[in-house]
């Protein structure tokens, strides 16, 4: 390329676009206030989808607690984030219930990672 050429293929004539009319101008600006065929409404953010609150157990009833002996040591997946899913229990508690498996050999430690552990069933030997 030249020095000094501004990369236009046609040499450098460039057709000079037409002034627009006052009227053209006015008939934009209303079309745009108007907000095209809406009828002159703005539009209106969404609030976004509000997420359920879940209400989990902080503490075992006697229910629970026994539906946990009974049931957890039969899924193939254990997790904290299962249990607390399943049991309705939250987290804290999921991770205490599964250290409480452990100790007493209905599961075991699959993988360790970071915080995500992965337990599985103790298989009887």
């Amino acid at each position: 390329r030249r020095k000094g050429a501004r990369g236009a293929r046609d040499g450098g004539k460039r057709e000079l676009m037409a002034p627009k009319d006052k009227n053209a101008k006015a008939a934009a600006a209303q079309a745009s206030a108007k907000g095209g065929s809406k009828g002159g409404k703005k539009k209106k953010w969404s609030k976004g989808k509000v997420k359920e609150k879940a209400n989990n157990l902080v503490l075992f009833d006697e229910e629970t607690y026994d539906k946990m002996y009974k049931e957890a040591p039969k899924w193939k997946l254990i997790t904290p984030s299962v249990l607390s899913e399943r049991l309705r229990i939250n987290g804290s508690l999921a991770r205490r219930a599964i250290k409480e498996l452990t100790a007493k050999d209905e599961i075991r430690l699959v993988s360790a990672h970071h915080s995500q552990l992965i337990y599985t069933r103790s298989t009887k030997v």
